[in-house]
């Protein structure tokens, strides 16, 4: 019997570490890498080491131009956002009766943004607007569930009670409520719901930054109808 011990195969994995662990190889065994062959990602066909770290680099920076191209996208939405956000502050900025401010602001959120229905309802107002339609029909509930809204509810109409205040609740597929506050940390004053007919413009996933900037410039203009 052979007292020899048998050495073990050489793995792939092997030889892996070794060209890792060995830089020089390469540079003293050129000619090697000009025979290396491998399989194209865009058929069957063999190709050299280096059409194929060509054809990985143009995969790569055609990836980078699409993500660029995205973000381009998105920037120039976020500017064509931003420009309606501003022209429905500078309205709000004209209006000059207290009480006409409610339905300016909701008109011109309706048309800056696009939006098929909105509705706005306030509580603990001034008494001289107690009797005005916008301070009518809030009941303890929507007080308190706006109360508990920390960021704008964004999702499907699951027949809200706020909802009952559009001009067309059953054609609510999404809505978003916005708690109105005078500052971060104090009591709500009202709610405003932005509602549209496809079921995916206002969804839980949906960044609500842009809500929020609505939200916190409808409160300032609002307060104008507080004691």
């Amino acid at each position: 019997m052979d007292s020899r011990t048998a050495l073990p195969p050489i793995t792939e994995d092997d030889i892996a570490q070794f060209l890792v662990n060995t830089p020089g190889f390469f540079e003293r065994h050129a000619e090697i890498l000009s025979s290396v062959q491998l399989t194209s990602p865009h058929g069957q066909r063999a190709v050299s080491l280096q059409e194929r770290q060509a054809e990985m680099l143009r995969e790569k920076i055609r990836h980078l131009e699409l993500k660029a191209a995205e973000m381009i996208r998105h920037g120039q939405e976020n500017v064509m956002i931003s420009d309606h956000l501003h022209s429905w502050t500078r309205q709000l900025f004209l209006v000059q009766a207290p009480n006409d401010l409610p339905q300016a602001l909701v008109q011109g959120l309706r048309d800056e943004f696009s939006l098929p229905q909105a509705a706005i309802r306030l509580w603990g107002v001034d008494a001289v607007w107690a009797d005005a339609p916008f301070a009518q029909g809030v009941s303890a509930d929507v007080q308190a569930f706006a109360q508990s809204l920390v960021l704008p509810y964004c999702g499907p109409n699951p027949g809200l009670e706020a909802a009952q205040w559009l001009d067309d609740p059953s054609a609510a597929a999404s809505v978003a409520l916005l708690p109105l506050r005078p500052g971060p940390e104090e009591t709500a004053f009202g709610l405003l719901v932005l509602a549209s007919d496809d079921a995916r413009r206002f969804h839980a996933q949906m960044g609500t930054a842009f809500l929020q900037r609505i939200a916190d410039l409808a409160s300032a203009a609002l307060t104008r109808l507080l004691p």
